[in-house]
């Protein structure tokens, strides 16, 4: 028997309305460029986004960069909205024919979207091209982001929401069990699944904070390089993320009244998060999505849980993952914010599966997406085993 997706699944064209297009537009063209200062002329010391940078990528917002072009794209992935509690939730999917097929889930961050996964998923359609696709591969939008910006206005969204909608999604689809993936934000409501949920029977990931720090003595150069940086990264670059979390109706506001300052708060993650800054063109392409969607204000409920002050009584205490049992594969790029390092994960994990990158950061999928499906690929090969033959 072969596998086909539910009716409730249906499917999505995504088309920004014209009317939309030439706000934006409009908007942009009216937006002012601050003032040059000592601070926006820096390249080497990082004081946040040149105003050279900013200046260059607002032209070519405007007069190079094709929206429609990008939209084609998108399209050109099977998409779907599924209707899940309060949430119309986006996803893309590649499915299998197969029923035995393995289920993965594939989870973003901020200020990223389902786009980070793009390159992945033509480098799995190119590697099956000629023979059935042994795996289901789901990308969601996660609730409060772009194309599944609609979560609820009456009440607080956490990231156990987002997680119990995750898993909805994929028993919704027909799968008992799956393994989940997930980066920044991705990480944290994979780790939940795991915690929380029987169906979901291991997990990788490409980013996950601890309390422990590694034995300096143990560390290869690339570790220390890594761990160094993110010390830095820690000290010096976390503010947004404070924001986020204590004012996050200001922050909101100000960044739905332009798309300038959309372009800079954004723009700014992925020129420092990554080894080598994307394409332009991506970078747009992703602030875009939060522009035309209003998914900015939707799409950072997570900091209030995780750097905020936060009490139980408000609903947002932290999520507490204890160690989980289950298997865990771990990719280690880096560039990422928070790098694993093998003696530190394996204190709290099953780890299965550990593989190290020489280059790579933050968006793993985007800056590297043949490397990170290798990975999960092989973690799925090790655990997956006779589970798939039960479905």
């Amino acid at each position: 028997m072969s596998y086909s997706p539910p009716s409730s699944a249906k499917r999505y064209i995504l088309n920004i309305s014209d009317e939309d297009l030439s706000d934006w537009r409009q908007l942009l063209q009216l937006s002012k460029l601050g003032p040059t200062t000592y601070e926006n002329q820096q390249t080497e010391q990082n004081f946040g986004i040149t105003q050279k940078w900013l200046s260059d990528a607002k032209d070519y917002w405007l007069n190079k960069y094709d929206w429609r072009a990008q939209e084609e794209y998108i399209n050109s992935f099977d998409n779907f909205k599924m209707q899940i509690e309060d949430v119309d939730l986006h996803f893309i999917a590649l499915f299998s024919k197969k029923k035995d097929a393995i289920p993965i889930i594939f989870m973003h961050g901020w200020p990223g979207s389902f786009i980070e996964f793009l390159p992945m998923l033509e480098a799995i359609e190119q590697q099956y091209e000629k023979k059935e696709l042994p795996y289901h591969i789901i990308v969601p939008s996660l609730p409060g982001y772009t194309l599944s910006a609609n979560t609820p206005v009456d009440k607080n969204w956490t990231l156990e929401d987002s997680a119990r909608t995750m898993h909805k999604l994929m028993t919704n689809l027909g799968f008992e069990k799956y393994l989940a993936q997930g980066g920044d934000v991705g990480s944290f409501v994979a780790r939940l699944l795991a915690w929380d949920q029987d169906a979901c029977i291991g997990i990788h990931l490409n980013m996950m904070p601890t309390a422990d720090k590694p034995d300096e003595n143990t560390l290869s150069d690339l570790e220390k390089k890594a761990v160094d940086r993110a010390a830095k990264w820690n000290q010096s670059g976390t503010a947004y993320a404070q924001e986020h979390a204590t004012r996050p109706s200001t922050i909101g506001h100000v960044l739905s009244s332009s798309p300038l300052a959309l372009l800079a708060w954004i723009g700014e993650k992925f020129l420092d998060w990554t080894d080598d800054d994307p394409s332009l063109d991506t970078i747009l392409t992703n602030i875009s999505l939060y522009w035309f969607t209003s998914g900015f204000p939707r799409s950072i409920y997570p900091y209030r849980q995780l750097f905020g002050l936060l009490t139980p009584s408000a609903g947002t205490n932290r999520p507490d993952f204890g160690k989980n049992d289950k298997p865990f594969g771990f990719s280690f790029f880096p560039h990422e914010l928070m790098p694993g390092i093998k003696s530190v994960l394996e204190k709290h994990c099953n780890l299965v599966t550990y593989r190290q990158h020489e280059r790579g950061g933050h968006f793993a999928a985007l800056e590297k997406p043949r490397e990170l499906w290798a990975d999960v690929e092989e973690f799925a090969g090790k655990v997956w085993k006779g589970a798939s033959s039960k479905l």
